[in-house]
């Protein structure tokens, strides 16, 4: 029986590594709330990522969830349901109205041709979602949000690392947040972030990630507990070290990807954006009138031990959860690529030999 090959695969630094790293924990007792661990990490990702502020959490979603809670946004966010099932739960469950807005078929992140057109005197801000390490429009975005005064959150899950002619993908919008979940680019196990560049707001996101505290005796918000704790930040102080050469390895196979399956009929690629440095986070391949459907491809893969995602599939505004609150044909292009997209296994120690045979099962 051939081994099976996951969609992804965590990277993990060598055991001795890490051993070394979590060893003075044991003198100092100190394991959560914001430790050593945490503060050196922090530091350490500010200059990585090139931000200006940086707030850590024990995992992405709540970090979307305290961001959106500390801007103050109020009635509609203009967003994409192509996207996780976070980024439309930490909207609905600050208690405010997602307005879903279609996406590109070129790179499959917002439609910034159709953001104004669901703009009311509800609307506080848009949540726009870079995709699969696809970079939103953000200057665009910029200039919408600039016109009709409204805030910009980026889920910035899949671009951990990515540049913008230069510039950290963190920089854009009022704020970012970033997943470092175990199956991320970079992982803390679970964890996540927000980069913003407004500092008066890193205190009430530490007190919201910290049950509303803001003194001894003093409970001023209605906050969670979402603190990343110190084994989650050395494991993140390991991988930031070797980061670069597992982005590296990621782009070696996705190359090998591409030499295989490029220029088949009915099969669409990602292509790379103009004066964007990847990270190579997700190899997402559309099935648009090849011999079998994406259905068919996915099954035959699962055949073989190979797993593959349907992601994103099922869009976010037709979950069970939203039942008749939303008409999934308003957002047809979502659809119509969630319908048809696959993502291939991809992570920085996939052999090439594997990726051959996946791509020559998908060929046979």
């Amino acid at each position: 029986m051939k081994k099976q090959i996951q969609v992804t695969q965590s990277s993990m630094p060598d055991i001795e590594e890490y051993i070394e790293e979590i060893k003075d924990l044991w003198e100092s007792k100190w394991l959560t709330n914001m430790g050593s661990k945490h503060k050196a990490l922090e530091f350490q990702l500010l200059e990585y990522l090139k931000v200006p502020n940086i707030t850590l959490y024990t995992n992405g979603h709540l970090a979307l969830e305290g961001v959106i809670a500390a801007l103050g946004l109020t009635g509609e966010v203009i967003t994409t349901p192509f996207t996780f099932a976070s980024t439309t739960h930490a909207i609905v469950r600050n208690g405010l109205t997602p307005m879903f807005c279609d996406i590109n078929l070129d790179d499959y992140t917002i439609d910034v041709d159709k953001i104004e057109g669901l703009i009311t005197e509800k609307t506080s801000a848009i949540i726009p979602v870079h995709v699969y390490g696809n970079v939103c429009n953000v200057e665009n975005i910029d200039r919408i949000a600039k016109k009709h005064n409204l805030k910009v959150i980026y889920d910035a899950a899949h671009t951990f690392g990515v540049e913008v002619n230069g510039k950290g993908i963190g920089t854009f919008g009022d704020a970012s947040m970033f997943s470092f979940h175990a199956t991320k680019v970079f992982n803390t196990i679970e964890g996540g972030a927000v980069t913003y560049n407004d500092s008066s707001i890193k205190q009430v996101l530490n007190d919201l990630k910290n049950f509303g505290i803001t003194g001894p005796e003093s409970v001023e918000y209605v906050g969670g507990n979402a603190k990343m704790n110190e084994f989650q930040a050395a494991m993140g102080i390991c991988n930031l070290r070797h980061v670069n050469n597992e982005i590296t390895k990621r782009k070696k196979v996705v190359e090998r990807y591409n030499a295989n399956l490029e220029g088949i009929a009915g099969i669409k690629l990602s292509q790379e954006q103009d004066g964007i440095e990847s990270n190579y986070a997700y190899f997402p391949v559309v099935f648009d009138g090849y011999k079998m459907s994406r259905d068919e491809v996915f099954e035959i893969l699962k055949e073989n031990d190979i797993v593959a995602r349907k992601y994103f599939y099922p869009l976010t505004n037709s979950f069970e959860c939203y039942k008749g609150l939303y008409d999934v044909g308003k957002t047809p292009v979502a659809k119509y690529v969630a319908e048809r997209v696959l993502t291939l296994p991809l992570y920085a120690d996939l052999d090439m030999k594997d990726v051959d045979r996946i791509c020559e099962i998908i060929k046979s």
